[in-house]
């Protein structure tokens, strides 16, 4: 027989259950009389039974009564194909607490969908009836101001976190996971920035584009592991050889970019003889059980020149790299200082 995902089925009205209004956090805190007043305006509500699996508020669908969970659970989630279990619960609703409350106050549609996570009993109060229990008790309306209070801040704090984690998550799309080195993605969004800023300060900002020499060689023959283990000892000569205001990126493959911001190019090129220096001196493969070569790398050098963009800097500083590469490599290359770059 298949569950109606629709229709939750009538079990009997509050007067006919022993149940005590004081496990109803809606009801705590309320004077007797009060709460003799509360227990006449429920008395004929229905007692209705949820199946697991099935849907008592829609979000598709407009709320004009409180669901009071008596016994089981509901929760907010998504329902597999078949319909009979739930997937990605993310709040909870249990014994004494209530759903739809926000629906009913300002008759709009259900901001999510709450279905049954077990078989459940709830209390069902219109909303003519909700308004009626506000007017006439002064806990009422109190405990329902608190609840209100309770659900924004903890979705507050649910989008806060969710705010985090795709914070970690997009900086982690801009890491190169071998190197730890910014990645191309990183570059392309942020060279352009400080590129525009270097103009609009009318500071200098110089980058050094690096290869390391005869990689494919070496891959060849050491293998593609010694040259992953190449790859990231570079990346860490790069890194501490860096102020905390510059910057490394992973260009692909067996290139890197350095972005030196308020350096000029005199100041850059020492920059980079350092760290050629660095790299051919670093004792990179210390645990091999057979002797390695000291990698090392040629270094391209430019300087931003007035009205000049992203494309055309990395244009000069590669071709100032091609031509430390034609030189004899392992070494420093510096691209010309133009003029007019308009």
């Amino acid at each position: 027989m298949l569950l109606d995902k629709t229709v939750l089925e009538r079990v009997n009205t509050f007067q006919h259950i022993e149940y005590p209004l004081e496990a109803i956090q809606l009801f705590r805190n309320i004077s007797d009389n009060n709460l003799g007043v509360i227990r006449h305006l429920i008395q004929d509500c229905d007692i209705v039974r949820a199946r697991a699996g099935q849907t008592v508020l829609d979000a598709s669908s407009a709320g004009s009564r409180l669901y009071i969970v008596l016994s089981g659970a509901l929760g907010v989630t998504m329902l597999n194909e078949d319909g009979n279990h739930l997937e990605n619960t993310i709040t909870q609703y249990l014994p004494g607490e209530c759903v739809g409350e926000i629906s009913v106050l300002d008759e709009e549609i259900h901001s999510a969908t709450v279905s049954a996570i077990h078989d459940s009993l709830l209390l069902v109060i219109e909303s003519s009836i909700v308004w009626q229990l506000i007017e006439e008790s002064n806990g009422v309306a109190r405990n329902l101001l608190q609840l209100l209070s309770f659900r924004i801040r903890a979705a507050n704090a649910q989008i806060r976190s969710r705010k985090k984690v795709g914070e970690f998550y997009r900086q982690l799309s801009m890491v190169d996971g071998l190197t730890g080195l910014h990645n191309r993605a990183w570059l392309n969004q942020q060279l352009p920035s400080l590129i525009q800023a270097a103009h609009g300060g009318n500071q200098p900002l110089s980058i050094v584009m690096v290869d390391l020499d005869h990689f494919k060689r070496f891959n060849d023959t050491y293998g593609h592991l010694r040259g992953d283990d190449a790859l990231q000892a570079a990346a860490k000569v790069l890194n501490s050889g860096l102020r905390p205001t510059d910057f490394a990126a992973r260009y692909g493959g067996e290139e890197m970019l350095v972005i030196l911001p308020e350096t000029d190019l005199q100041a850059a090129s020492i920059v980079a003889e350092r760290l050629c220096q660095r790299l051919r001196s670093a004792p990179v493969f210390t645990e091999s059980d057979k002797p390695l070569p000291h990698i090392t790398g040629s270094f391209g050098v430019a300087t931003l020149q007035e009205g000049e963009d992203f494309q055309k800097l990395l244009d000069r500083a590669d071709s100032a790299l091609y031509f430390a590469k034609q030189s004899g490599r392992n070494q420093v290359a510096c691209a010309p200082v133009l003029n007019n770059m308009n």
